[in-house]
Protein backbone atom coordinates (compact mmCIF):
# COMPACT_ATOMS: atom_id res chain seq x y z
CA UNK A 1 0.00 0.00 0.00
CA UNK A 2 1.20 3.56 -1.12
CA UNK A 3 1.08 5.80 2.18
CA UNK A 4 1.35 9.55 0.59
CA UNK A 5 3.24 11.56 2.83
CA UNK A 6 1.80 15.70 3.94
CA UNK A 7 4.07 18.42 3.09
CA UNK A 8 6.58 19.39 6.37
CA UNK A 9 6.22 23.08 5.37
CA UNK A 10 3.14 25.15 6.66
CA UNK A 11 1.93 28.00 6.80
CA UNK A 12 4.29 30.00 9.70
CA UNK A 13 1.13 32.03 11.02
CA UNK A 14 -0.59 28.67 11.48
CA UNK A 15 -2.18 28.72 15.60
CA UNK A 16 -0.10 27.10 18.00
CA UNK A 17 -1.16 25.35 21.54
CA UNK A 18 0.67 25.30 24.69
CA UNK A 19 3.71 23.43 23.88
CA UNK A 20 3.68 25.20 20.31
CA UNK A 21 2.67 22.88 18.23
CA UNK A 22 0.52 23.35 15.29
CA UNK A 23 -2.49 21.41 14.04
CA UNK A 24 -0.34 20.08 11.08
CA UNK A 25 2.00 18.48 13.99
CA UNK A 26 -0.63 16.11 14.84
CA UNK A 27 -1.95 15.18 11.21
CA UNK A 28 -0.92 11.77 9.44
CA UNK A 29 -0.24 10.61 5.95
CA UNK A 30 -3.09 11.36 3.27
CA UNK A 31 -6.41 9.49 3.84
CA UNK A 32 -6.44 6.76 1.50
CA UNK A 33 -10.78 5.83 2.19
CA UNK A 34 -13.45 6.51 0.34
CA UNK A 35 -14.30 10.59 -0.05
CA UNK A 36 -17.03 11.51 2.49
CA UNK A 37 -15.83 8.56 4.90
CA UNK A 38 -17.04 8.90 8.42
CA UNK A 39 -13.68 7.68 9.17
CA UNK A 40 -12.13 11.05 8.14
CA UNK A 41 -14.06 12.95 10.42
CA UNK A 42 -13.36 10.62 13.37
CA UNK A 43 -9.73 11.28 12.27
CA UNK A 44 -10.06 15.32 12.26
CA UNK A 45 -11.68 14.88 16.22
CA UNK A 46 -8.97 13.29 17.29
CA UNK A 47 -6.52 15.49 15.54
CA UNK A 48 -8.26 18.37 17.01
CA UNK A 49 -8.66 16.93 20.33
CA UNK A 50 -5.06 16.56 20.81
CA UNK A 51 -4.05 19.86 19.29
CA UNK A 52 -5.90 21.15 21.88
CA UNK A 53 -4.95 18.92 24.91
CA UNK A 54 -1.73 20.31 24.26
CA UNK A 55 0.00 16.17 23.85
CA UNK A 56 3.24 15.49 22.91
CA UNK A 57 2.60 13.04 20.26
CA UNK A 58 5.44 11.18 21.45
CA UNK A 59 3.91 9.71 24.20
CA UNK A 60 0.99 8.06 22.76
CA UNK A 61 0.52 4.97 21.53
CA UNK A 62 -2.07 4.29 18.72
CA UNK A 63 -3.05 0.73 18.71
CA UNK A 64 -5.64 -0.78 15.72
CA UNK A 65 -6.70 -4.17 14.23
CA UNK A 66 -8.11 -4.81 10.66
CA UNK A 67 -10.39 -2.70 9.11
CA UNK A 68 -11.22 0.73 7.27
CA UNK A 69 -11.05 1.68 10.87
CA UNK A 70 -7.86 -0.05 11.84
CA UNK A 71 -6.38 1.89 8.81
CA UNK A 72 -7.24 5.38 10.27
CA UNK A 73 -4.32 5.95 12.64
CA UNK A 74 -2.06 5.83 9.83
CA UNK A 75 -3.82 9.70 9.13
CA UNK A 76 -3.44 10.64 12.79
CA UNK A 77 -0.34 11.51 15.59
CA UNK A 78 2.38 10.73 12.70
CA UNK A 79 4.95 11.44 15.39
CA UNK A 80 3.57 9.10 17.52
CA UNK A 81 4.01 5.29 18.50
CA UNK A 82 1.32 2.97 16.40
CA UNK A 83 0.60 -0.94 16.32
CA UNK A 84 -1.61 -2.35 13.48
CA UNK A 85 -2.34 -5.60 14.88
CA UNK A 86 -4.59 -8.49 13.78
CA UNK A 87 -8.26 -8.58 13.28
CA UNK A 88 -9.95 -8.52 16.65
CA UNK A 89 -6.82 -8.51 18.89
CA UNK A 90 -5.52 -4.83 19.23
CA UNK A 91 -6.88 -4.98 22.80
CA UNK A 92 -4.34 -7.75 23.97
CA UNK A 93 -1.69 -5.58 22.20
CA UNK A 94 -2.88 -2.61 23.76
CA UNK A 95 -3.20 -4.00 27.54
CA UNK A 96 0.34 -5.69 27.15
CA UNK A 97 1.91 -2.56 26.05
CA UNK A 98 0.37 -0.35 29.20
CA UNK A 99 1.06 -2.94 31.41
CA UNK A 100 4.81 -2.48 30.13
CA UNK A 101 5.07 1.51 29.96
CA UNK A 102 2.03 2.75 32.28
CA UNK A 103 3.40 6.11 30.70
CA UNK A 104 2.04 6.15 27.59
CA UNK A 105 -1.07 7.70 26.38
CA UNK A 106 -3.09 4.76 24.58
CA UNK A 107 -5.66 5.28 22.03
CA UNK A 108 -7.55 1.60 20.57
CA UNK A 109 -9.07 2.54 17.05
CA UNK A 110 -11.04 -0.64 16.12
CA UNK A 111 -14.30 -1.06 13.94
CA UNK A 112 -17.58 -2.61 14.59
CA UNK A 113 -16.72 -5.44 12.73
CA UNK A 114 -13.20 -5.66 14.82
CA UNK A 115 -14.86 -5.46 18.15
CA UNK A 116 -18.06 -6.93 18.17
CA UNK A 117 -17.22 -9.85 16.05
CA UNK A 118 -13.66 -11.31 16.00
CA UNK A 119 -12.63 -8.89 18.78
CA UNK A 120 -15.70 -9.50 21.26
CA UNK A 121 -14.06 -11.18 23.52
CA UNK A 122 -10.94 -8.91 23.83
CA UNK A 123 -13.09 -5.94 23.85
CA UNK A 124 -14.58 -7.47 26.83
CA UNK A 125 -11.92 -8.64 28.85
CA UNK A 126 -9.73 -5.35 28.24
CA UNK A 127 -12.93 -2.71 29.29
CA UNK A 128 -13.57 -5.24 32.38
CA UNK A 129 -9.78 -4.69 33.71
CA UNK A 130 -10.02 -1.30 33.31
CA UNK A 131 -7.65 -0.45 31.09
CA UNK A 132 -6.17 2.82 30.99
CA UNK A 133 -6.79 3.69 27.31
CA UNK A 134 -9.33 5.70 25.01
CA UNK A 135 -10.91 3.23 22.99
CA UNK A 136 -12.82 4.56 20.10
CA UNK A 137 -15.06 2.12 17.75
CA UNK A 138 -15.83 4.13 14.39
CA UNK A 139 -19.05 2.20 13.75
CA UNK A 140 -20.34 1.82 10.44
CA UNK A 141 -22.37 -1.59 10.81
CA UNK A 142 -20.84 -3.39 7.38
CA UNK A 143 -17.67 -4.94 6.85
CA UNK A 144 -15.98 -1.96 4.42
CA UNK A 145 -12.91 -3.88 3.47
CA UNK A 146 -15.37 -7.14 2.16
CA UNK A 147 -17.89 -5.51 0.01
CA UNK A 148 -20.22 -4.43 2.74
CA UNK A 149 -21.76 -7.69 4.70
CA UNK A 150 -23.35 -6.90 7.81
CA UNK A 151 -21.16 -6.28 10.89
CA UNK A 152 -22.51 -7.52 14.51
CA UNK A 153 -23.67 -3.55 15.12
CA UNK A 154 -25.97 -3.89 12.35
CA UNK A 155 -29.87 -3.41 12.97
CA UNK A 156 -32.43 -6.50 12.80
CA UNK A 157 -34.36 -5.71 9.87
CA UNK A 158 -31.63 -2.92 7.88
CA UNK A 159 -30.85 -3.74 4.55
CA UNK A 160 -27.72 -3.69 2.57
CA UNK A 161 -27.32 -2.22 -0.67
CA UNK A 162 -27.88 -5.65 -2.55
CA UNK A 163 -31.55 -5.83 -0.56
CA UNK A 164 -30.91 -8.54 1.92
CA UNK A 165 -32.64 -7.87 5.41
CA UNK A 166 -30.47 -8.70 8.47
CA UNK A 167 -32.31 -11.16 10.74
CA UNK A 168 -29.84 -11.26 13.30
CA UNK A 169 -30.06 -9.05 16.53
CA UNK A 170 -27.60 -6.15 16.85
CA UNK A 171 -24.50 -5.91 19.69
CA UNK A 172 -24.92 -2.83 21.51
CA UNK A 173 -21.55 -2.07 22.58
CA UNK A 174 -22.23 1.06 24.38
CA UNK A 175 -24.68 -0.82 26.79
CA UNK A 176 -22.17 -4.02 27.07
CA UNK A 177 -19.98 -1.43 28.06
CA UNK A 178 -21.86 -0.45 30.42
CA UNK A 179 -22.18 -3.87 31.81
CA UNK A 180 -18.58 -4.48 31.74
CA UNK A 181 -17.44 -1.65 34.11
CA UNK A 182 -15.95 0.81 31.90
CA UNK A 183 -15.53 4.26 33.88
CA UNK A 184 -16.18 6.31 30.69
CA UNK A 185 -18.63 5.44 28.32
CA UNK A 186 -19.93 7.63 25.44
CA UNK A 187 -21.48 7.73 21.95
CA UNK A 188 -21.34 10.52 19.03
CA UNK A 189 -21.31 10.74 15.82
CA UNK A 190 -19.07 11.37 13.71
CA UNK A 191 -20.52 14.17 11.89
CA UNK A 192 -20.99 15.88 14.98
CA UNK A 193 -17.55 17.46 15.63
CA UNK A 194 -19.25 19.79 18.43
CA UNK A 195 -19.62 17.25 20.59
CA UNK A 196 -16.97 13.95 19.85
CA UNK A 197 -14.11 16.33 20.56
CA UNK A 198 -14.54 17.30 24.05
CA UNK A 199 -15.80 13.24 24.27
CA UNK A 200 -12.21 12.44 22.97
CA UNK A 201 -10.39 15.13 25.41
CA UNK A 202 -12.30 13.95 28.02
CA UNK A 203 -11.62 10.38 27.79
CA UNK A 204 -8.11 10.90 27.25
CA UNK A 205 -8.21 12.73 30.71
CA UNK A 206 -10.63 10.03 32.27
CA UNK A 207 -8.73 6.98 34.33
CA UNK A 208 -9.19 4.14 33.64
CA UNK A 209 -11.09 2.28 30.41
CA UNK A 210 -12.93 5.03 28.36
CA UNK A 211 -15.01 3.83 25.57
CA UNK A 212 -16.63 5.84 22.91
CA UNK A 213 -18.58 4.64 19.81
CA UNK A 214 -19.04 6.58 17.08
CA UNK A 215 -21.64 5.84 14.21
CA UNK A 216 -19.69 6.35 11.32
CA UNK A 217 -21.77 6.21 7.48
CA UNK A 218 -19.93 4.09 4.86
CA UNK A 219 -20.07 5.83 1.33
CA UNK A 220 -18.97 3.20 -0.60
CA UNK A 221 -22.27 0.49 -0.11
CA UNK A 222 -25.09 2.94 -1.01
CA UNK A 223 -25.08 2.29 -5.20
CA UNK A 224 -28.24 -0.60 -4.54
CA UNK A 225 -29.28 -2.96 -6.67
CA UNK A 226 -32.01 -1.77 -9.24
CA UNK A 227 -30.37 1.71 -9.16
CA UNK A 228 -30.24 2.61 -13.13
CA UNK A 229 -26.43 4.34 -11.95
CA UNK A 230 -25.31 1.72 -10.01
CA UNK A 231 -21.50 -0.26 -10.91
CA UNK A 232 -23.02 -3.18 -12.04
CA UNK A 233 -26.13 -1.82 -13.91
CA UNK A 234 -23.52 0.48 -15.75
CA UNK A 235 -21.38 -2.76 -16.60
CA UNK A 236 -24.19 -4.97 -17.25
CA UNK A 237 -25.08 -2.21 -20.15
CA UNK A 238 -21.77 -0.96 -21.33
CA UNK A 239 -19.10 -2.64 -23.41
CA UNK A 240 -15.98 -1.49 -22.36
CA UNK A 241 -12.33 -2.84 -22.77
CA UNK A 242 -12.19 -3.08 -18.85
CA UNK A 243 -13.53 -2.58 -15.71
CA UNK A 244 -12.39 0.14 -12.93
CA UNK A 245 -13.93 1.32 -10.08
CA UNK A 246 -14.77 4.71 -8.92
CA UNK A 247 -16.37 5.78 -5.91
CA UNK A 248 -17.91 9.64 -6.21
CA UNK A 249 -16.42 12.28 -3.77
CA UNK A 250 -19.27 12.80 -1.61
CA UNK A 251 -19.45 15.90 1.48
CA UNK A 252 -19.08 14.60 4.80
CA UNK A 253 -21.75 14.73 6.74
CA UNK A 254 -22.15 16.89 9.35
CA UNK A 255 -24.86 17.68 12.15
CA UNK A 256 -25.52 20.38 15.04
CA UNK A 257 -28.40 20.04 17.54
CA UNK A 258 -28.98 21.19 20.76
CA UNK A 259 -29.11 18.82 24.06
CA UNK A 260 -32.46 17.13 24.76
CA UNK A 261 -33.34 17.02 20.81
CA UNK A 262 -33.65 14.74 17.97
CA UNK A 263 -31.94 15.09 14.61
CA UNK A 264 -32.85 12.86 11.98
CA UNK A 265 -29.66 12.36 9.69
CA UNK A 266 -30.10 11.45 6.18
CA UNK A 267 -26.94 9.62 4.64
CA UNK A 268 -25.76 9.99 1.57
CA UNK A 269 -28.22 6.25 0.38
CA UNK A 270 -31.47 7.96 1.68
CA UNK A 271 -31.56 6.13 4.91
CA UNK A 272 -32.17 7.84 7.84
CA UNK A 273 -30.64 8.08 11.48
CA UNK A 274 -32.61 9.16 14.40
CA UNK A 275 -29.97 10.85 16.92
CA UNK A 276 -30.93 11.95 20.52
CA UNK A 277 -28.90 14.30 22.31
CA UNK A 278 -28.51 13.70 26.07
CA UNK A 279 -30.49 16.38 27.94
CA UNK A 280 -28.09 19.53 29.59
CA UNK A 281 -29.07 17.76 33.34
CA UNK A 282 -28.52 14.41 32.27
CA UNK A 283 -26.99 12.34 35.39
CA UNK A 284 -23.73 11.00 33.50
CA UNK A 285 -22.83 9.44 37.25
CA UNK A 286 -25.73 6.32 37.61
CA UNK A 287 -24.59 3.56 35.75
CA UNK A 288 -28.19 2.00 36.17
CA UNK A 289 -30.09 4.96 35.03
CA UNK A 290 -27.80 4.79 31.84
CA UNK A 291 -28.45 1.72 30.75
CA UNK A 292 -32.39 1.81 31.45
CA UNK A 293 -32.01 5.41 29.10
CA UNK A 294 -30.31 3.38 26.44
CA UNK A 295 -33.03 0.87 26.45
CA UNK A 296 -36.04 3.18 26.85
CA UNK A 297 -34.95 4.96 23.37
CA UNK A 298 -33.21 2.36 21.62
CA UNK A 299 -37.27 1.19 21.60
CA UNK A 300 -38.08 4.32 19.99
CA UNK A 301 -35.45 3.75 17.36
CA UNK A 302 -33.40 6.58 18.43
CA UNK A 303 -29.27 6.57 19.11
CA UNK A 304 -28.32 8.45 21.94
CA UNK A 305 -25.19 10.03 22.14
CA UNK A 306 -23.36 12.02 24.50
CA UNK A 307 -21.43 10.99 27.98
CA UNK A 308 -23.46 8.41 29.08
CA UNK A 309 -21.67 7.46 32.50
CA UNK A 310 -18.55 8.52 34.36
CA UNK A 311 -17.13 7.30 37.46
CA UNK A 312 -15.84 10.16 39.23
CA UNK A 313 -13.43 7.71 41.00
CA UNK A 314 -11.51 5.86 38.11
CA UNK A 315 -9.01 3.14 38.50
CA UNK A 316 -7.21 1.70 36.17
CA UNK A 317 -5.59 -2.18 35.69
CA UNK A 318 -2.39 -0.90 37.36
CA UNK A 319 -4.27 0.06 40.32
CA UNK A 320 -5.84 -3.57 40.36
CA UNK A 321 -2.36 -5.29 40.19
CA UNK A 322 -0.42 -2.87 42.21
CA UNK A 323 1.96 -2.58 39.90
CA UNK A 324 4.61 0.29 41.02
CA UNK A 325 5.26 3.55 39.76
CA UNK A 326 7.93 3.32 37.75
CA UNK A 327 7.71 1.87 33.82
CA UNK A 328 8.01 -1.95 33.73
CA UNK A 329 10.37 -1.44 30.54
CA UNK A 330 12.57 0.18 32.48
CA UNK A 331 13.14 -1.29 35.69
CA UNK A 332 16.66 -2.41 36.28
CA UNK A 333 17.60 -6.23 37.07
CA UNK A 334 18.18 -5.47 40.80
CA UNK A 335 14.89 -4.00 40.63
CA UNK A 336 13.00 -7.32 39.27
CA UNK A 337 15.32 -10.09 41.09
CA UNK A 338 14.92 -8.95 44.92
CA UNK A 339 17.10 -11.95 45.39
CA UNK A 340 17.11 -15.47 47.30
CA UNK A 341 16.05 -14.61 50.88
CA UNK A 342 12.43 -12.55 49.54
CA UNK A 343 12.00 -15.38 47.01
CA UNK A 344 12.06 -17.92 50.39
CA UNK A 345 9.72 -15.18 51.66
CA UNK A 346 7.39 -15.57 48.66
CA UNK A 347 7.50 -19.32 48.24
CA UNK A 348 6.60 -20.10 52.16
CA UNK A 349 3.62 -17.49 51.94
CA UNK A 350 2.27 -19.76 49.51
CA UNK A 351 2.69 -22.94 51.18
Amino acid sequence: MTYLAKPKFHHPGLPRNELGYTHRDYEGTVSTLCAGCGHDSITASIIQACFELSIEPHRVAKISGIGCSSKTPTYFLGNSHGFNSVHGRMPSVLTGANLANRDLIYLGVSGDGDSASIGFGQFAHSVRRGVNMTYIVENNGVYGLTKGQFSATADRGSKSKRGAVNTDNSIDLVAMALQLGAGFVARSFSGDKQQLVPIIRAAIQHKGASFIDVISPCVAFNNHAGSTKSFDFVREHNEAVNKLDFISSRMPIEVQYEPGTVEIVEQHDGSKLALRKLDADYDIHDRTAAMGFLQKHASKGQIVTGLLYMDKDGEDLHAHLDTVDTPLNVLEAAELCPGQATLDKINASLR
